[in-house]
């Protein structure tokens, strides 16, 4: 498997977990409305939001440095 494809996988995961854990804090702030604050669901959505996108940014650079890698590799 290539640098790339790991890289893409590694991705698919993390991204799953997080939007998981994103999913999961919604549904708790729906179901106990009484424990959270008022702008619970603003601020959940905003943090997860932001750790996600700046997550797909730097895989951004992790993929095209795999790339290279992959590159020199297949040189002789």
């Amino acid at each position: 498997m290539s640098r790339k494809a790991r890289v893409i996988l590694v991705v698919i995961v993390v991204e799953a977990f997080l939007g998981g854990i994103w999913w999961y804090l919604a549904h708790f702030g729906l179901a106990n409305p009484d424990r959270v604050a008022p702008n619970f669901q603003e601020v959940v959505g905003q943090t997860m939001g932001t750790a996600m996108g700046a997550l797909l940014g730097l895989c951004v650079i992790l993929f095209l440095v795999a790339a290279r890698n992959d590159r020199k590799t297949a040189k002789p």
